[in-house]
C-alpha cells in the first residue's frame, strides 16, 4: 500500500528566467482526510504561463507560491479516499491540487467530471480554463462581430487556438501570429486561420507591421493580446478606431526580459487615444458565472468536430518543470498537460 505522496515544490525565486534549480522533488507521507476532506491522485496536471507569475514574491491578483511549498497548479483526479459528503471514491474530480502526485481538498473550488462526456484531458484545456479565457476574451471582452478582421497571438497555443477557431466561426478574418514555420501552417492548414505570421522571422516591430498590414490592408478590429513583445508593438498602429483588445496574457516580458526594447508607454498610450481603443486587461476567473454559457457554445463544437484541440504531454511528474521551461519558450504545441497517473 502506497505510504509517500511525491511533490515538485519551489525551491528558490528566479532572477529573471526561471531555470530547473529553482524546482525540486520532495517526497512527503501521504496524508489522510479528516471529516469533510478527500484525498486523490493526479492523473492529469495542468502547466500555464500564469504559473511563472506565482513563482515571484511581487504584487499580483493571486498570493504568491511560497517557498519549499508545492507548485500551484489544476489537475485531473480520481478519489482514493473520502471523508466528504458530495465526493466519493471513484469520482474524477477538478481541482486545484498542484504539483502533486496525491492531494487533500475540502470540495473548495472542485468540480465533478464526467469521462463518458469527453476526454479527462480537456477539463484542463479546450473546455476548462483556458477554453473559457478564449471565450471570455472574445465574447464578453471584445464582443467580436461578424466581418470584423481579429489578431491572435500566441495563436497555436491552448487559448489562442480556441479564440481563433471560435473567431473564424463568428465570420470574422482572423490572422494568427505564433512561432516557427510549423506552428504558422497548422495555424492555417487545420485551424482555419486566413493568414500567420512567425514572429521569430522579424527582428524590428516596424518590418513586422508592414506585413501584418499587407494581410490586414483594412487594418485590426480585434488583439487577442496573449504575448506583448514586439507582437503588440507591431499591432498598436494597425489597430481600427475603437478596436479593442483583450489582455490575456504577456508571456514575452513574465520573467523581466526585452522591456528595455518594449514601445514606450506615452506612445503606446498615444495609439490608444488616438484610435479610441478598448484595451482590458481580464482574469478568467472573474467570469466563472458565465462558465454553462462557454460549455453550450463549446462543447458541441468540439463533439462534432467543428474545434480541434492538440496537447502536448509531458511523462510523469518529475517530468513538470522541464516541460514548464519549455513551455514559456513556445516549446508546446497547443495545451502544455503532464500525465501524472493512469486514467
Amino acid at each position: 500500500m502506497k505510504t509517500e505522496m511525491t511533490r515538485i515544490i519551489l525551491a528558490s525565486r528566479p532572477e529573471g528566467r526561471p531555470k530547473l534549480t529553482n524546482f525540486a522533488l520532495d517526497t512527503a507521507p501521504l496524508p489522510e482526510p479528516l471529516e469533510g476532506q478527500f484525498l486523490a491522485r493526479t492523473i492529469w496536471l495542468s502547466l500555464d504561463p500564469y504559473m511563472r507569475g506565482r513563482m515571484s514574491a511581487g504584487r499580483s491578483y493571486a498570493n504568491p507560491v511560497e517557498i519549499g511549498e508545492a507548485m500551484e497548479g489544476a489537475c485531473v483526479a480520481q478519489i482514493t479516499e473520502s471523508r466528504h459528503p458530495t465526493y466519493q471514491v471513484g469520482d474524477y474530480v477538478l481541482a486545484p491540487l498542484g504539483w502533486v502526485s496525491h492531494g487533500l481538498s475540502d470540495g473548495t473550488r472542485v468540480i465533478k467530471l464526467d469521462p463518458k462526456q469527453a476526454p479527462l484531458s480537456t477539463a484542463l484545456g479546450v473546455l476548462g480554463m483556458p477554453g473559457m479565457t478564449a471565450w471570455t476574451g472574445l465574447n464578453i471582452i471584445a464582443e467580436a462581430k461578424a466581418g470584423e478582421t481579429a489578431l491572435i497571438s500566441a495563436a497555436t497555443g491552448a487559448v489562442g487556438s480556441l479564440a481563433g477557431q471560435l473567431a473564424r466561426a463568428k465570420g470574422m478574418k482572423v490572422i494568427g501570429v505564433a512561432g516557427g514555420s510549423e506552428k504558422c501552417r497548422y495555424a492555417v492548414e487545420t485551424l482555419g486561420y486566413a493568414h500567420c505570421l512567425d514572429h521569430r522571422s522579424f527582428s524590428n516591430p516596424r518590418d513586422m507591421t508592414k506585413a501584418l498590414a499587407e494581410v490586414a490592408p483594412d487594418g485590426i478590429d480585434i488583439y487577442f493580446e496573449n504575448v506583448g513583445g514586439i507582437t503588440l508593438q507591431a499591432t498598436l498602429p494597425l489597430m481600427r478606431q475603437h478596436g479593442r483588445i483583450p489582455l490575456c496574457g504577456l508571456i514575452a516580458w513574465y520573467s523581466g526580459e526585452g522591456l528595455e526594447k518594449a514601445m514606450p508607454l506615452p506612445a503606446a498610450f498615444f495609439s490608444i487615444l488616438s484610435q479610441r481603443l478598448k484595451v482590458e486587461g481580464f482574469i478568467v476567473s472573474d467570469h466563472y458565472h458565465r462558465f454553462g454559457d462557454f460549455l453550450s457554445e463549446v462543447a458541441p463544437m468540439i463533439a462534432d468536430g467543428s474545434i480541434i484541440y492538440r496537447e502536448t504531454v509531458s511523462e510523469g511528474l518529475e517530468s513538470a518543470p522541464t516541460a514548464f521551461l519549455k513551455m514559456l519558450d513556445g516549446g508546446n504545441f497547443g495545451k502544455q498537460l503532464v500525465r501524472v497517473g493512469a486514467e
